[in-house]
This record gives structure tokens, C-alpha cells and sequence, in this order.
């Protein structure tokens, strides 16, 4: 099996050296691409000196996501934030999850075969909050919602990935709306490994107050505000803090 993973970056020349050397440490990842939105820092230059593949485009996860996806040639492709480390088993997890007989924890659903997934997720450097309930809280949603965040490494199948039609192209929510197409063609599961992340999010605004964003985004959400709608939701509560 074959990974490639894609990477969204705008000025990551801090975070992403790290990322970078997590990913590689991974026997199973042959092909790394970083899909800038416009960097004006390092990003580029790090990007190249590591032997990853320099892709540009649309600012918006979403959209570089989608360009990065679609030029990628592995088996599976691994979505993968700029501050989100792989652990080195992360390829064998991933097989395991995907595999006919696998006994990863799955979404809710029929016996259709497991056509994407992603990670647990622990945070680091975190305040105490949030690197205690991390881990369980992910876990949570992913069985109450079938929906995984963008920071758990979301993996998919590529050829299933081009069936439905690749990765939307939104400014906000990619992740959830991604999920929710990957189901129509099978099961996410919930890979065993874990990958950690950046705190930093949480550590600008408040653990509190993002948590309350994110609930009342995912809200919105639900009860049908365009992404667009959210993204300017999202942009004044950043704007205010």
C-alpha cells in the first residue's frame, strides 16, 4: 500500500519541518505534497528541501486539499495539517483499518466496506483541559456523528475518493462535508494509532471560547448555513479575540 500525503500550508515555516520529518518516518508514505495558498515565508523552500512536492492554488483548505488530492498517486491519500504529526506506525494503522477483516472501530452503518478513516487525536503542549479529554472527545463524536475533524489525518481510498468527485471545495467544514460523501460509497473507521497536534488554536482564543465556537459553528452547519456564511462567522469571532 502506498500513501501519499497532501498537506495545506499558508506561512508554515514554523510548523511544518517537524510534519514533514513525522510523515517520512512513516515506511508507507512514498509521496508527500504541500499544497500552498501563498506563502510568502520559508514554506516553499522547507517544502523542497525535504523532497516534497510544491503545489499552488486557491487560498482555503478546502481548495488545497482538493488540488493536492487530485495530483496525488498513492493508494491512499492522507490529509494531514500543517501542525499534525503521523506516528511511525500511522502506515500499518491505516492498512488495518482499511483491510476486509479489520477490527478498527467503524462508523454506524451496513457491512459496506471501510473506504476511508481517520486517527484518535491528542493535542500537545496543551493546557491541562484539553490534553485530558482530547483523545475521548474525538473518539466520541466520530461514533455519535460518523464525522471526523480535519486534524485527525483523514485517509481515503483514491479511487474512491475520484468517485465522489473529490474533495469539496469549501472555506469552512471541508471535513464534515467530505465524510459525508465518503459514506454514500461505505464506512470511516477509526484507526487504532494516534496523531497529535498543535494546541495553538486554543491557545490564542481560550480553550472555553473555541470550543464554544466550534459548537455553534457546527450548528450553523447543521441547520444549513452555506460555508461561506461560516467562514465570515469564524472570521469575526477571530477578529474579536
Amino acid at each position: 500500500m502506498r500513501l501519499t500525503v497532501v498537506i495545506p500550508t499558508l506561512n508554515e515555516a514554523a510548523a511544518l519541518p517537524t510534519t514533514l520529518a513525522q510523515a517520512q518516518a512513516v515506511p508507507e508514505v512514498q509521496e508527500i505534497l504541500v499544497s500552498d495558498g501563498g506563502s510568502q515565508d520559508a514554506t516553499q523552500s522547507i517544502a523542497e528541501a525535504a523532497g516534497a512536492r510544491w503545489i499552488t492554488g486557491e487560498r482555503g483548505r478546502g481548495a488545497q486539499l482538493r488540488v493536492g488530492a487530485t495530483a496525488a498517486t498513492g493508494d491512499v491519500i492522507v490529509l494531514v495539517h500543517a501542525d499534525t504529526w503521523l506516528p511511525p506506525d500511522a502506515g500499518r494503522s491505516i492498512a488495518a483499518a482499511l483491510a476486509p477483516t479489520g477490527n478498527e472501530s467503524v462508523s454506524r452503518g451496513s457491512c459496506a466496506p471501510v473506504v476511508g478513516g481517520g486517527f484518535h487525536k491528542v493535542f500537545r503542549d496543551a493546557p491541562w483541559l484539553l490534553r485530558s479529554t482530547a483523545r475521548w472527545r474525538s473518539a466520541a463524536y466520530f461514533h455519535l456523528t460518523g464525522r471526523l475533524f480535519g486534524d485527525q489525518a483523514i485517509f481515503v481510498r483514491r479511487e474512491v475518493l475520484a468517485a465522489i468527485g473529490g474533495i469539496p471545495s469549501l472555506p469552512l467544514m471541508e471535513e464534515f462535508a467530505l465524510c459525508r460523501a465518503l459514506q454514500t460509497q461505505g464506512r470511516l473507521a477509526l484507526a487504532s494509532a494516534t496523531v497529535s497536534t498543535s494546541a495553538r488554536r486554543f491557545e490564542r482564543h481560550g480553550v472555553l471560547r473555541t470550543w464554544w465556537l466550534m459548537a455553534r459553528l457546527q450548528w450553523s452547519w447543521r441547520r444549513g448555513a452555506t460555508p461561506e456564511e461560516l467562514a465570515r462567522q469564524y472570521a469575526r469571532s477571530s477578529d474579536r479575540h
